[in-house]
């Protein structure tokens, strides 16, 4: 079934601008039509696009940027591998408690995100491992203590050890092992597997 418009289509913005649109109001939504698409108005500035309408200059020009970072990369791993010590070192110390389980999954997380970036995606996945653990498991009580440091330590040793690319035996060992841990510790825990990733 189509809705009609309550009213005719009206023009907003400026004449000729990029701005320039329609909008048709039905009673419970508007649609916004623009007169030209940011596709259309590449090619009139000269753009240079490839067959899917991305602007190639500036991807070229994002990746020159990241490689002028990449020296760097090292640096921003380390100093999130410091951050997951000490709520490694905490959770050691106290245990899971609401405070420690924060902080490491805070710290997992970011580096769940970033490794890879930083040329550690083997670190990148063991982080993703500890989040499915801490987000599989409700009761803080239940949290595997150890294995919350075993996943921590073995991050720590992926980035000691330079383990970049994903074909670092060892990393990729541990990898898959905490993996396997943390599934057959959320099966244990919650009688089947989480479906989320």
């Amino acid at each position: 079934m189509t809705k009609t418009p309550v009213k005719s289509p009206s023009r907003i913005g400026s004449k000729g601008g990029l701005d320039e649109a329609s909008v048709s109001a039905f009673a419970d939504h508007e649609v916004v039509t623009p007169k030209r698409n940011l596709k259309g108005y590449g090619k009139k500035a000269k753009i240079k696009v490839d067959e899917f309408g991305f602007d190639m200059e500036a991807i070229e020009r994002a990746e020159a940027a990241l490689a002028d970072l990449s020296s760097e990369f090292d640096d921003w791993m380390a100093k999130e591998v410091e951050r997951l010590t000490r709520a490694r070192d905490a959770v050691a110390a106290e245990g899971i408690t609401a405070g420690t389980r924060a902080n490491i999954y805070i710290a997992s997380h970011d580096i769940k995100g970033e490794a890879a970036t930083f040329g550690y995606p083997l670190a990148a996945r063991v982080a993703e491992s500890l989040c499915h653990l801490l987000d599989g498991i409700a009761d803080d009580d239940k949290v595997p203590a150890d294995l919350v440091i075993q996943h921590a330590d073995a991050i720590r040793a992926i980035v000691r050890e330079s383990a970049k690319g994903t074909d670092h035996p060892l990393a990729l060992t541990l990898s898959d092992r905490l993996g396997e841990a943390t599934t057959q510790m959320l099966v244990t825990i919650n009688g089947a597997p989480s479906i989320a990733p």
